[in-house]
């Protein structure tokens, strides 16, 4: 049985190979750096004795999402795992907007159709898509990237319950992290000054949520409080929060 995981190169999709490479789970690893895909590779074959099938791919271009799945379909391919995707933090109307659009394809369009070729091809498996905190509320100075996970939550938990209406065999659980000690904060720019959880300790409650069918995981206590006191907060107390939250991250 094979598991496909995007944004397999570092952080959280790094962390859920190593755990499931553990419980002898063969891999589909999936990211733009093929030295680091081919070094991740060599180690988990040596210890793990699985075997690791790698594919350079940046999914930011749509036509190699339907390519890399039309490679490995016939695979027995029982988890997809959509964790590729970054952020950028800055005020809206000064980031690039080929950045934000390439976030857009990364974050949305390629967990997108990943997700529908899975559904649409196999009768049971499990799709763990990697969301986002920000994407429970507007976050001012983080808007595109909060939007897209927004988008990719509401998404997944939708088609979720489509699923188990419809009593189709496969289930989706969302991961929402706050804060993890990846690159992440490399490539948005960012200098997180929240707590954060190790990728380990993200990798770790996703695959427990994943396999006991959650519909959700939000990873680590600080981040469940904050999302349940997020559902009474009004947008006006909201906004400037996040604002705070989020300009504290950079030298804005």
């Amino acid at each position: 049985m094979y598991v496909l995981i995007t944004g397999a190169s570092s952080g959280i999709g790094l962390e859920i190979a190593k755990l499931l490479a553990k419980k002898e789970y063969d891999l589909i690893l999936v990211a733009r750096r093929k030295n680091r895909l081919l070094g991740l590779k060599k180690q988990l074959e040596a210890r793990y004795k699985v075997k690791v099938i790698t594919k350079e791919c940046d999914l930011s271009e749509e036509e190699n999402c339907y390519q890399l799945f039309e490679e490995i379909k016939n695979l027995d391919i029982t988890v997809l795992i959509n964790n590729a995707g970054f952020g950028k933090i800055g005020y809206f109307e000064n980031i690039s907007l080929e950045n934000e659009l390439d976030m857009i394809r990364t974050n949305i369009i390629a967990p997108h159709i990943l997700t529908k070729l899975f559904i649409k091809v196999k009768q049971k498996g499990f799709i763990l898509n990697v969301a986002s905190m920000a994407g429970f509320q507007p976050g001012p100075v983080m808007a595109t990237y909060g939007a897209t996970k927004a988008y990719l939550l509401n998404l997944s938990l939708s088609i979720n319950y489509e699923l188990q209406r419809s009593n189709k065999n496969i289930h989706i659980t969302t991961l929402c992290p706050g804060p993890v000690d990846t690159e992440f904060n490399k490539v948005a720019n960012a200098d997180f000054n929240l707590s954060s959880i190790t990728a380990r300790q993200c990798a770790k409650e996703a695959i427990r949520g994943l396999f006991q069918r959650k519909e959700l995981v939000v990873p680590g206590m600080n981040m469940k409080l904050l999302r349940i006191a997020s559902k009474f907060a009004p947008l006006k107390i909201i906004l400037p929060m996040e604002f705070r939250i989020q300009t504290k991250k950079t030298n804005l």
